[in-house]
């Protein structure tokens, strides 16, 4: 049951996932975290963060690693055939017939539309974010490790991937400090 769980959740991020990866990530926050609970806000913006600083398309490393954690070797491979099954499906049937309604006004409509769905859709997740960075960090820290990293990301054109590879080394040593005192403490 576990298996046919995990293909239905990524064939729904497949198959409605429209614009790559910005659009699939709040789609397999929903399911992963939201609708089956095999993960928590903390666990999955952990996952996204790693899968951000690889190669290649999010949606296919979430679902990898997901699929890996829920169902094992078979329940990884699952979800990358259920993620990536309905884009080429939908590829072949878009891309025979596009050519023919490509000029038609609705079309060029639909895809403006998309793009301020996936705004919001965004903005939502990127608020869920900060929610739960505020609840860890407070608010002070939370704002000030914010404005630093879009200081670092636009104006200094640092890598996302080195930033983030940078913030999770700071968080392990920050966490080995804090249980030291606690095994010094507790022997004592």
């Amino acid at each position: 049951m576990k298996q046919y769980h995990l293909f239905l959740a990524f064939f729904r991020v497949g198959i409605l996932g429209y614009g790559g990866g910005p659009s699939s990530i709040p789609l397999v926050h929903k399911e992963v975290v939201e609708k089956y609970s095999w993960m928590d806000n903390d666990e999955f913006s952990d996952v996204l963060a790693l899968g951000n600083t690889l190669p290649g398309p999010i949606a296919t490393k979430m679902a990898g690693y997901i699929g890996y954690r829920v169902g094992g070797i078979l329940g990884m491979i699952n979800a990358i055939v259920a993620t990536i099954v309905p884009t080429i499906i939908l590829m072949i049937i878009l891309l025979t017939s596009l050519a023919s309604f490509k000029d038609l006004a609705w079309v060029g409509g639909m895809t403006k539309a998309v793009v301020p769905v996936v705004g919001v859709m965004l903005a939502v997740l990127t608020w869920q974010f900060i929610d739960n960075a505020k609840k860890g960090l407070g608010w002070l820290k939370a704002v000030i490790l914010g404005v630093a990293s879009l200081v670092l990301l636009q104006v200094f054109h640092v890598h996302p991937g080195i930033l983030i590879a940078v913030l999770l080394i700071a968080a392990l040593v920050q966490k080995d400090k804090k249980e030291e005192p606690e095994k010094k403490g507790g022997t004592a």
